[in-house]
């Protein structure tokens, strides 16, 4: 295998280190098939006795995945090559595993996810969508069905019990959305048994790259309809269409965040009927104007979302797939569907929410795969501490990568677009285009039928036909226009004679916001060593380059003759692209960098509820629990109240015990107390409260015990709602003032930590204030 200059150094040298482990599995074959059906499933129950017996999943790695290796020939037919075993232990390294398009990722997952599976914690694989987690169950499940395991499927369509079931599998396979969930609902329950899953052991993620990345912004969140009036976006929303633009507001390019002047301002004072816009209180309203003026100025229909039968719908801008069920939130959404006249429906109140970025660090070890990750290596490293290793292709890649075409206008660059179109599609080379947005996809459709050019589109629109198109696309004389759809989980098969003609031919219609999404167009030509061809057509009015290598043009352009019509062959602005392409991805970056700081102040608030949540769920009796509250009340609220010396001190007294009677049902005589110590009053206190809450417990018995539980886990779960809201509206209100001039991540911790802490004192009030009232009807 000739693996120099294939690899970065770093790769190279972590595939070195990996290849005697390889060949060694390469070593057992013989002695491997010599063994009966039956020997080579009993293998499964050897090893799981050399497990409990203190050896580690690496001391039997090599066995494993050698008779992983056989059992896929005996049931597939198909045995991993020595470049998928290197990604395997990869994989069970905990690693990212980079491997191009077309060299069988799904068979490179079944080693170490046997391997990890024979601890008994339970493996959970990874996949894009519904489609391919049934398909790849039921194909690779034969496989471990073969060696004695168990597998299982997570479908949105499932009930509780039948994910209970498919988690308790060996290996589990699902999307990434339905853990998520899963994992959240889990954390709402009320008994261990409406539980489904059985923890967060190892996780193998198929397109890493699209959901630790592209996805990591997007949030998971329960919901509930929330009451509030939708008015208030269509008065804000008239409010943005009246602003003006470097007026009233400036937009930064780069980052769309939008900055209302002080001009702007006294017109929404004017709109709303205030008389301090700034001003902490009306917070909600400069938020509902902020994002009114995101969704009118910031946001295109065809690119960002589209309109369907009456109902705004989101595109995956990575993809250009409608995101179905899925909505913006903080309100993006309700503003988009005033913008566009259509019914505004009413904003929900957020349950449970977590990221992915979140989620995938709760698991004991994560591993992933996927044809394009080494560009984002940098964020792997140091938001999930993985590093990414390019593994070697089977066959080598023959596809011919051209250099960029540039030209000075957008349309310039269409028209050649379409004339290479042509010129292929006579020859009946197959050619794939891809977009960036609907929009696109929809000029050149234009341009091509103008042509009589017949092809097929692929877009967010045509969803439904996605898998008849994509079939089609290699075959001979087809032209196929697609936004970033077509370049992942799907496999475009080259039809006969299509390899004499050079294989699919691949043209971009320009630079995407990362070099991974055009690597992922590149890589649906050219697979498994087929022959292929991929171009970008480019232009100075791409919208790249206007938003982030726009000065860098303009004092070119001072300085360079520009060819009007053909192609720019000026080095200079040719790197503008590159340039405009590397500020993005750095940009993005810093965004998702800075998600992960506001988010691990929740994060941590989150893991700290849920255990303590869970610890109650799991427990028949939490008296102690109770008491504990019980102590921490009078604690606080002695030392808050008894302030004073002298002649004072005594009033404080008695204004403490009228307070505690509201608490606890029951005044204490003040007489009692007037010549105490504050440790004479919180012991004395305590004593009496205690006393009275275990009379109440051996009046009512076990619905004492069903009643407190119930108590408990209902003002937990409310009040978490609550929090989760005003930790969001914080944020807002941090961003908004601009903190002054400290760090908002920072300041957004501060504050929250005590927004936090007051949360959980208000709750403990709350759920002692409740027990101590309580009354069990019989």
């Amino acid at each position: 295998m000739n693996i120099s200059n294939i690899l970065g150094s770093y790769s190279k040298r972590e595939v070195k280190r990996i290849l005697p482990m390889v060949n060694k599995i390469m070593d057992l074959d013989d002695e491997i098939t010599k063994l009966s059906d039956e020997q080579l499933k009993n293998k499964t129950y050897e090893f799981k006795e050399r497990l409990a017996k203190g050896e580690t999943l690496d001391d039997i790695l090599v066995e494993a995945f050698a008779v992983v290796r056989e059992a896929s020939w005996r049931v597939l037919k198909m045995k991993p090559f020595k470049v998928q075993l290197i990604g395997g232990v990869v994989l069970h390294q905990g690693r990212v595993a980079e491997m191009k398009t077309g060299e069988g990722k799904t068979l490179v997952a079944t080693c170490p996810a046997y391997l990890n599976a024979l601890a008994g914690k339970g493996v959970h694989i990874i996949t894009v969508n519904d489609y391919l987690a049934e398909r790849d169950k039921t194909e690779m499940g034969k496989v471990y069905d073969f060696l004695g395991l168990t597998t299982g499927v997570i479908l949105n369509s499932m009930d509780p019990n039948e994910r209970r079931k498919a988690y308790n599998c060996d290996i589990t396979y699902g999307t990434n959305s339905e853990y998520g969930f899963d994992y959240l609902r889990d954390n709402m329950v009320i008994t261990p048994a409406e539980r489904v899953q059985r923890g967060l052991n190892f996780a193998i993620v198929d397109e890493v790259d699209s959901i630790f990345i592209d996805e990591a912004r997007t949030p998971l969140i329960i919901a509930q309809q929330g009451g509030k009036s939708t008015e208030i976006y269509r008065i804000a929303d008239r409010l943005a269409k009246s602003m003006k633009e470097e007026v009233d507001f400036n937009i930064d390019e780069k980052t769309k965040a939008i900055m209302i002047t002080d001009e702007g301002m006294d017109k929404a004072e004017k709109c709303f009927g205030m008389k301090n816009f700034a001003d902490a209180s009306n917070m909600e309203l400069q938020h509902h104007t902020i994002i009114a003026l995101r969704a009118n100025y910031t946001m295109d229909n065809g690119v960002d979302y589209i309109v369907r039968d009456g109902e705004v719908m989101i595109v995956d801008k990575f993809t250009g797939r409608v995101m179905d069920g899925r909505r913006f939130n903080e309100g993006l959404h309700q503003a988009l569907e005033a913008k566009e006249g259509v019914k505004v429906q009413e904003e929900n109140d957020t349950l449970a929410t977590i990221t992915y970025q979140n989620f995938f660090r709760l698991y004991n070890k994560v591993s992933g795969m996927s044809g394009t990750a080494e560009t984002e290596e940098e964020e792997f490293r140091d938001i999930y501490d993985m590093d990414v290793v390019v593994i070697p292709t089977n066959k080598p890649v023959i596809r011919n990568d051209r250099d960029d075409v540039l030209y000075k206008t957008e349309y310039d660059k269409f028209k050649a677009v379409v004339d290479e179109i042509e010129s292929t599609h006579k020859k009946g080379q197959p050619v794939l285009a891809g977009t960036a947005s609907v929009e696109k996809s929809e000029i050149l459709s234009f341009m091509l039928k103008k042509k009589g050019i017949h092809h097929q589109v692929l877009n967010a629109k045509q969803h439904a036909k996605e898998a008849q198109i994509v079939a089609k696309a290699g075959q001979k004389g087809t032209v196929t226009i697609a936004t970033n759809m077509a370049g992942r989980g799907t496999d475009i098969k080259l039809g006969e004679g299509v390899k004499e003609l050079g294989g699919l031919k691949i043209i971009g219609t320009e630079r995407h916001e990362a070099r991974r999404i055009d690597n992922q167009l590149r890589g649906r030509s050219g697979r498994q060593g087929d022959p292929g061809e991929s171009v970008f057509y480019v232009s100075l009015e791409d919208d790249i380059v206007k938003r982030f290598a726009e000065d860098r043009l303009e004092n070119l352009e001072k300085s360079v003759e520009i060819n009007e019509k053909g192609p720019i062959e000026n080095k200079k602005l040719r790197e503008i692209v590159e340039i405009a392409q590397h500020n993005v991805e750095s940009t993005n970056l810093e965004t998702r960098k800075n998600l992960v700081k506001y988010d691990k102040v929740l994060s941590i608030q989150r893991e700290l509820i849920y255990k303590q949540r869970n610890e109650v769920v799991d427990k028949e009796d939490i008296s102690d629990v109770i008491e504990i509250m019980i102590k921490g009340i009078l604690d606080t609220e002695v030392t808050k109240h008894v302030t004073s010396q002298d002649e004072k001190y005594q009033q404080d007294v008695a204004g403490l015990l009228v307070y505690l009677k509201d608490i606890f049902g029951h005044e204490e005589p003040f007489d009692k107390y007037s010549c105490f110590d504050l440790t004479e009053i919180k012991n004395s206190l305590y004593d009496v409260y205690l006393n009275i809450y275990h009379n109440k417990k051996a009046e009512l018995g076990e619905e004492m015990n069903m009643a407190e539980k119930a108590i408990l886990l209902r003002s937990v779960d409310r009040k978490w709602v609550e929090h989760i809201e005003t930790m969001d509206n914080l944020k807002k209100y941090i961003t908004f003032q601009s903190y002054r001039q400290t760090d908002p991540a920072v300041a957004y911790g501060i504050e929250g930590s005590q927004v936090f802490d007051d949360m959980v004192y208000d709750l403990k009030k709350e759920v002692v204030k409740y027990i101590f009232h309580v009354k069990i009807n019989n």
